[in-house]
């Protein structure tokens, strides 16, 4: 006799989300038992429109640490599966149906990950070991993603496939929420689904400003917690030396060179980060320094 489906649960936070919360919830909307979101007292309409499309919509204090809301999200889930996904990622038909294949229970995706590349190149000429399929329902699953940065994907620069903790038995897995890119902390044996799921983190380089404003914040905070002064060793440092290497990582060994002028872009302003939060550190201290917030 068939097992029944097992139920299921998504959560997310969102703060200041109206432009891509509805097709992120249109992505999974009639084939999850629940949508859960956690929303940072948004100025616009996110948690409206969260409201009409069904889901239930918790109203928290925003923390720039979102991970928090996250795992509010996820404590508040009650079916046997929970499903935690950003409000700017869509799910993919594909990964739609390899998720009800392991709630039905007769899918159980994979130990490891190959590349699509490696997929295509194996029907003709067997040359890649692929990973073997499990045999019963893992305690979490990685992800895939797929970036769209610039009106295109980058499948270079360490962005693809870019994995990610998501799917996973209630009570196996969580956030710790000290950071907003840390990875699930998982209560047992972890697989992998193969579809994509689509991630519109940064569609165009506005958006790309804006979260990069606010992750150069949170971590010009870590360096002041961490004890990290302002000298002119450290000034070197995180103003050439690591902007200069990052970039030369991503472009050259990572081959975001690769993916044409997005590839440059990005790895140019992911170099540009040490240098964004070392001058948010010297900003921090010059406010202690003058009593100013």
């Amino acid at each position: 006799m068939k097992p029944t489906r097992q139920t299921i649960s998504v959560t997310m936070a969102s703060f200041n989300n109206e432009d891509c919360i509805a097709d992120c919830i249109n992505s999974v909307k009639g084939w999850v038992d629940e949508i859960i979101v956690v929303d940072g007292t948004s100025t616009d309409n996110t948690a409206e429109i969260a409201k009409k499309m069904g889901a239930k919509v918790l109203i928290r204090e925003n923390n720039p640490i979102f991970h928090i809301q996250k795992r509010i999200a996820n404590d508040a889930a009650k079916s046997d599966w929970i499903f935690q996904i950003d409000t700017d990622e869509v799910v993919t038909p594909n990964m739609k149906e390899e998720i009800i294949g392991i709630l039905e229970g007769n899918y159980f995706g994979y130990d490891g990950w190959i590349s699509p590349l490696k997929l295509s190149l194996n029907k003709v000429l067997n040359l890649f070991p692929e990973p073997r399929k499990l045999e019963k329902p893992a305690s979490a699953y990685w992800l895939p993603r797929k970036n769209y940065f610039l009106k295109g994907t980058l499948t270079h620069a360490g962005q693809y496939p870019d994995p990610v903790i998501r799917l996973f038995q209630r009570g196996k897995a969580e956030l710790p929420g000290k950071d907003v890119h840390e990875q699930m902390v998982v209560k047992g044996v972890t697989g992998w689904l193969r579809s994509d799921l689509d991630h519109y983190g940064t569609p165009n380089f506005s958006r790309y400003l804006l979260r990069e404003d606010r992750y150069s914040s949170l971590n010009a905070v870590q360096l002041m917690n961490s004890g990290l002064k302002i000298n002119i060793f450290n000034t070197i440092n995180y103003m050439f030396f690591k902007p200069l290497s990052t970039f030369c990582s991503l472009y050259f060994r990572y081959r975001g060179l690769l993916d044409g002028f997005p590839g440059f872009i990005f790895s140019l302003y992911s170099g540009l980060h040490h240098a964004f939060s070392y001058m948010k550190l010297w900003e921090l201290y010059k406010d202690n320094e003058y009593g100013t917030n």
